[in-house]
């Protein structure tokens, strides 16, 4: 049978040298010049139209995108497996045409026959494998200057969002810090007066009031407390007891308290800081990336 497309309809004639050509509402799968060729018809012309899939670049959800663009008509689109199970979006065409699957258009299902393929022989499996990796390769090559430009303009635009973010976060944070270090140094300042007056009231009891001989015992105990204060600041805290580390503690108590009196956000400061300071990090990577490219284009016009 013969037919001919006249204003969107087909029209059949009778001829005794061809066999009956395929239903209009049948989908097709054939092959190409090795490429699959889908053929259906569309619900609003109703006309057959053929859509050549890449296999190993298309994906279910790309080729029901492109069935959508080209009949506004089809308002939903899925496929689904022989015993009905729904196929996902990312799955790649290439899977999908190794077996029989269902395609609904707008409520109607049609039943999806793909012609079995040759098992490839291992040495054209190898070229096959071979020729995938070189395309890869290529791809990268060529949209890696492009993809890093994209990824240096998304890290600037990142960065600046945090900082406009910060920037108040900072201003409140720097005014607990200064009354968080006055604190500890007035705290400081205060015991070094405590051990002023105990080594004064010491040798004001030594040599006016008694003798050495009453006091040492009593200087031997108070030194002796004091060591029992210094083992028990390591007990409670698991640090030695230093100045430093005394002070950085005293700071962080301060800080923290006064943070909760005024409803500073500590977790979220220290999470901003982070992402910035990674931020910057990935920046300067691709940065270094791109100039090393530049380099290279520099000496390959060179030679």
């Amino acid at each position: 049978v013969l037919y001919v497309k006249l204003c969107g309809n087909v029209k059949y004639y009778q001829s005794h040298r061809y066999s009956t050509v395929v239903p209009p509402d049948e989908i097709t799968v054939n092959y190409r010049h090795g490429l699959p060729l889908v053929t259906l018809t569309l619900p609003s012309r109703k006309e057959r139209c053929q859509f050549v899939v890449k296999p190993m670049l298309s994906t279910v959800g790309s080729f029901l995108q492109d069935l959508q663009n080209e009949d506004k008509g089809i308002k939903t689109a899925a496929i689904f497996t022989a015993d009905g199970s729904k196929i996902s979006a990312s799955t790649l065409m290439d899977i999908l045409l190794m077996n029989d699957f269902k395609l609904v258009i707008n409520k109607i299902a049609y039943d999806v026959q793909c012609p079995k393929r040759e098992k490839p022989s291992n040495e054209h499996t190898a070229e096959m494998e071979h020729m995938k990796s070189l395309v890869h390769r290529l791809f990268t090559i060529l949209h890696l200057e492009e993809s890093q430009k994209k990824r240096e303009h998304h890290l600037l635009e990142k960065i600046d969002h945090l900082k406009e973010q910060l920037q108040p976060l900072e201003q409140v944070k720097a005014g607990i810090a200064a009354h968080s270090e006055a604190k500890t140094s007035g705290l400081l300042w205060a015991g070094l007066a405590l051990l002023s007056i105990q080594g004064g009231a010491l040798a004001w009891l030594t040599w006016w009031v008694y003798s050495w001989d009453i006091m040492e015992p009593v200087t031997y105990f108070i030194t002796f407390a004091n060591s029992m204060v210094f083992f028990a600041y390591f007990l409670v805290t698991r640090q030695d007891y230093t100045y430093s580390a005394v002070k950085s503690r005293q700071f962080l108590q301060f800080f923290h308290k006064k943070s909760k009196q005024q409803h500073f956000d500590v977790e979220q400061y220290n999470k901003l800081k982070e992402d910035l300071a990674k931020a910057k990090e990935s920046l300067k990577q691709v940065r270094h990336s791109l100039y090393l490219q530049m380099q290279v284009e520099e000496l390959n016009e060179k030679n």
